[in-house]
C-alpha cells in the first residue's frame, strides 16, 4: 500500500468488547492518502463499530488510532474533525425549511468557526454565496439551488448532503453507508459524485454491498464477525472464496 507516508489514518489491534460480545477483534486497518477505501462486511460485521471507533464516536477497548501520524485514540470526536477527519453525519444536517444554496452557505460558516449570521446582508456574504454555488455545481446540484431542501428527492437530499461534508475541506471524507435506502439510479449517481469529488482527498466509506463500491474503491476491506476476512482491490476481493460464502450465507444480495 506504499510507504508509511502515504498511510494517512491507521488503526492497530483495534477491539471493542460490549460486555461479553467482542465486536471488533483485533483489526489492523490502513488506509493509503488518496484513495477511496470501502469498508463492507455482511450485517453484523462489526463495520459500523470500527467506523465509530475511527470517528471517535466510542471508545476502543483495545488498540490505537493514528491520523496523519499523531495519536488520536484519546481525542474527542469533534477535536479529531478539526485535523480533518470528518464524518458525513457530523455536518450533514440538512435544514429542511432552506434551500440548498442557504444549506451550503451555513455549512460553509462552520468552518469559518463563526456564528450563523441569519441577520448579515447579502453583500456580507458574498464570499460565502459564491462558494456555496461551487459546491452546488460540484455534485450537479444547479437545477435545484433554490429549492427547498425538505422536498427534494431522496438522492438529492444526499448530494446535498454530501456537499455540506465537502464544505468543512476535508482532508479525509468518512462516508457512513451513503447509498443506503436508495433505488439503482440514484446509487449510481451518488457513486459517480464520490468517484468525482474524491479529487485531491482520501475517502473511506461503510457500505454493505460489494457490487456498489466495485467501480469506485481503491481498496476493499472485508469484515466477518469483527475481524477482516480479506483485502485488497474488487478484483481479488471478489474471487475470495471466504468472502463469497460470507456474503452468500447473509442473503446472497451482495452480488459479488
Amino acid at each position: 500500500m506504499g510507504s508509511s507516508s502515504d498511510i494517512v489514518l491507521e488503526a492497530r489491534g483495534l477491539t471493542k468488547s460490549f460486555g461479553g460480545f467482542v465486536a471488533v477483534n483485533d483489526v489492523n486497518l490502513r488506509v493509503a492518502r488518496g484513495t477511496i477505501h470501502a469498508l463492507i462486511g455482511p450485517n453484523g460485521a462489526g463495520k459500523t463499530t470500527v467506523f465509530n471507533l475511527l470517528t471517535k464516536f466510542l471508545a476502543p477497548t483495545k488498540g490505537t488510532i493514528f491520523f496523519e501520524g499523531r495519536d488520536i485514540t484519546n481525542m474527542q470526536a469533534a477535536d479529531v474533525a478539526r485535523l480533518g477527519l470528518v464524518r458525513s453525519f457530523q455536518i450533514s444536517a440538512v435544514f429542511p425549511n432552506l434551500t440548498v444554496l442557504e444549506n451550503l452557505r451555513i455549512a460553509l460558516q462552520r468552518k469559518l468557526g463563526t456564528t450563523f449570521h441569519f441577520w448579515k446582508s447579502e453583500a456580507s456574504l458574498h464570499g460565502l454565496h459564491e462558494r456555496a454555488q461551487q459546491l452546488v455545481e460540484d455534485v450537479n446540484l444547479g437545477p435545484w439551488m433554490y429549492h427547498v431542501a425538505g422536498e427534494l428527492p431522496y438522492g438529492r437530499k444526499r448530494a446535498l448532503e454530501l456537499a455540506t461534508t465537502l464544505a468543512l475541506d476535508p482532508s479525509v471524507m468518512l462516508l457512513d453507508e451513503p447509498m443506503a435506502g436508495m433505488g439503482r439510479e440514484d446509487i449510481e449517481v451518488i457513486a459517480a459524485l464520490i468517484k468525482h469529488v474524491s479529487a485531491n482527498r482520501t475517502v473511506l466509506m461503510v457500505e454493505h454491498n460489494l457490487s456498489v463500491v466495485s467501480d469506485i474503491s481503491d481498496t476493499i476491506t472485508v469484515l466477518r464477525r469483527g475481524k477482516i476476512l480479506a483485502e485488497g482491490p474488487y478484483s481479488v476481493v471478489s474471487k475470495n472464496a471466504e468472502v463469497m460464502e460470507a456474503y452468500l450465507g447473509s442473503g446472497g444480495n451482495a452480488h459479488v
